[in-house]
């Protein structure tokens, strides 16, 4: 196990801005988001455009298959996980100010649909269910009734969610009397297809590329994420944010994707600046502690996933940050993941929807 030491993952420090970042930052509402800025326009210069040359008539045969491949590395490699994660900070705190709202209307139904989400599903879901029911029994995307170490168990997790996600979330925020949100993901989605069926006629490959096979990709990305982040939860208090989720720490996916690793923060203050967590990860150490929260060091989340489908808590204990001496040794640690990651009986029949 490892023992606490410096944090090197990234907080907000001030500088000095250059007459562009100063023109940008008269339309958001936080300077630490100016970042989103760049990585906003970074992918309108780059995805769009090789994604409407893929719709040109005139680009056949091996250029359009060089074009193909350039555009599904630059989409699945380089811009999903942090415009993913972009349009999570930004669900939770407004990207624009007030005067600018209709701005925020960019990111989720003009950049989304080229990384898969179909627009307003997120927010609908994320803030609309996921956060009010912290992976409970109404989460619809509760990872809680599945045994967590089991590639099988997954499939099963993620062929619920793929099949019925967006029923199941239009039926549980009908339930909820959340009916602004419903038809907002509702529209959405039905737009989304809509499209894609145009499109097809009009060059299917193309749609497949651009819009479809990212929506596959996506989803089965987003689910692997949550089962991750939910997948050692303690049933008798299910509840905890401290017990029910997971933080990771120094790695390379949170200078990529604006901290998410700090889930348990996250959960606890849905709303936190995503340059915070890092100091208020160590202000309230002593919580960790007290509820032998789960932490790693130097693994990111799809690590993590993969090593717990080959049931290596071995590896996983190694990881692990031993907070204020909060577990005896190894052989504890390894019994608090194996603990937390069985299949825990829940009162209503669990429906998966979208994370």
């Amino acid at each position: 196990m490892k023992v606490l030491g410096a944090i090197h993952d990234p907080t907000f420090t001030g500088r000095t801005y250059n007459q562009l970042d100063q023109y940008f930052l008269k339309y958001i509402k936080d300077e630490r988001d100016l970042p989103f800025v760049y990585l906003t326009i970074r992918i309108s210069l780059t995805l769009i455009p090789l994604a409407i040359l893929l719709f040109m008539p005139f680009v056949t045969g091996w250029v359009w298959w060089a074009v193909a491949a350039v555009h599904f590395y630059i989409s699945n490699f380089v811009f999903k996980g942090p415009f993913g994660l972009m349009l999570h900070c930004t669900s939770h705190r407004p990207f624009f100010k007030p005067e600018y709202s209709w701005l925020n209307n960019y990111l989720p139904w003009v950049l989304a649909p080229f990384f898969g989400h179909t627009p307003e599903t997120y927010y609908s879901h994320h803030i609309g269910m996921h956060h009010p029911e912290n992976n409970l029994e109404d989460d619809d995307s509760s990872t809680m009734a599945f045994q967590r170490d089991s590639f099988r168990s997954f499939l099963s997790y993620f062929g619920q969610f793929f099949v019925l996600g967006v029923h199941n979330l239009l039926g549980y925020l009908r339930r909820k009397n959340r009916t602004k949100l419903a038809s907002r993901a509702m529209t959405g989605e039905i737009t989304f297809g809509i499209i894609c069926a145009i499109l097809c006629f009009i060059n299917w490959p193309a749609t497949v590329l651009v819009f479809l096979l990212p929506l596959v990709i996506y989803r089965l990305i987003a689910m692997m994420g949550n089962w991750t982040q939910h997948a050692f939860v303690d049933i008798d208090d299910p509840g905890n944010a401290y017990k029910n989720s997971i933080t990771c720490i120094n790695v390379k996916y949170n200078k990529k994707c604006w901290n998410d690793g700090y889930h348990i923060s996250h959960h606890v203050r849905p709303g936190m600046h995503w340059t915070e967590h890092p100091t208020f990860f160590q202000k309230t150490i002593d919580k960790y502690a007290q509820n032998q929260a789960i932490i790693f060091d130097g693994l990111d989340f799809l690590q993590i996933f993969f090593l717990l489908m080959r049931k290596r808590y071995d590896v996983l204990a190694r990881h692990m940050v031993n907070v204020n001496g909060s577990f005896a040794d190894e052989a504890e640690a390894i019994a608090v993941l194996r603990h937390r990651t069985q299949r825990i009986p829940v009162e209503v029949p669990l429906e998966v929807a979208m994370p």
